[in-house]
């Protein structure tokens, strides 16, 4: 009598076992959730960052707001040009510094942003749907542990 024939492990389960690995496909999962929902309200994820970043700290010096949200000044001004276009931010001259642009949101700027806060939480949400509260809570301490950015 032989034996019946070994089924064949799953693809790569050495990297699939990894953490970092399967931190990366959770992060996936995540922003595909997030972007689909910010979808929904016309904006794009850097964005909603970008506006993110200016209401908290406008009005706010271009370069600053690049650096705070590490983002490449080439590329910020191109999401810039997009918000101030769609009249969500507006960019004028620094009162401090008049060489330097200070941005700011408008109030559709300000209202869309809060439309979008909650369609990004109900994303997440969403994504952490397995989990108990108490499992959220958790996971939610041991990710800004291991993400460098306690006291952040």
């Amino acid at each position: 009598m032989s034996e019946a024939p070994k089924a064949p492990e799953a693809p790569l389960a050495e990297i699939r076992s990894l953490p970092s690995w399967l931190l990366g496909r959770a992060a996936a999962r995540g922003r595909d959730l997030v972007a689909e929902a910010l979808a929904v309200e016309g904006l794009k994820m850097w964005h909603h960052v970008v506006l993110s970043a200016v209401r908290d700290l406008a009005p706010v010096a271009q370069a600053d707001l690049g650096r705070s949200v590490r983002l490449d000044p080439k590329d910020l001004v191109g999401i810039l040009n997009d918000l101030q276009s769609a009249g969500l931010a507006v960019r004028e001259p620094d009162p401090a510094d008049r060489r330097k642009n200070a941005v700011s949101l408008t109030e559709q700027g300000a209202r869309l942003l809060k439309r979008c806060e909650r369609a990004a939480r109900t994303a997440n949400d969403e994504l952490l749907a397995p989990l108990s509260a108490a499992e959220r809570d958790q996971f939610m301490d041991l990710l800004i542990r291991i993400s460098g950015t306690e006291g952040s």
